[in-house]
């Protein structure tokens, strides 16, 4: 038992020596680098199937990112609508991919982005289908924020 706590001394030891060296603790600027706000952001929203309602996921990864982006200037904002194949015909595919591209396109300009920014398409169940399988990833809509970068 004694030389186990002996051993554990001779650590803590070196330890707060090798810090007292190397001028001690360093600030987390020093050591982390926070990416710039005012950047491209580009993420994707899923929808359960057959519906064109934000989720609660949704609704916080479109709210997360309008406060990142508060104070930068928007340049366009692209929000493009779309579905899978599994179910319906291409025109209800296309309905719900304009509804999908529609529900995130009023979210995001609820949270303060610049509506008129807005470019917003649905491609339907169009590409849906990749190496004859079905992608029912494509339940989902695409955003991508083009930012103007602060100088």
């Amino acid at each position: 038992m004694k030389g186990i706590s002996a051993v554990v001394i001779m650590v803590l030891g070196v330890t707060a020596a090798g810090c007292a060296a190397n001028g001690g603790y360093k600030q987390r600027s020093d050591l982390v680098s926070d990416p710039s706000a005012c950047a491209d952001k580009r993420f994707e929203v899923y929808f359960v199937p057959d519906q064109a309602t934000l989720t609660d996921a949704a609704r916080m990864a479109i709210g997360m990112t309008a406060t990142q982006l508060q104070g930068c200037q928007i340049r366009h904002v692209k929000v493009t609508g779309l579905a899978d194949a599994r179910s319906g015909t291409a025109a209800a595919n296309q309905t719900i991919s304009e509804r999908r591209a529609r529900a995130v396109a009023e979210a995001l300009a609820g949270a303060g982005l610049p509506a008129p920014a807005f470019d917003i398409e649905a491609a339907g169940a169009d590409g849906a289908v990749v190496g004859g399988v079905n992608d029912p990833l494509r339940r989902r809509t695409e955003v991508l924020i083009e930012v103007v970068a602060p100088r």
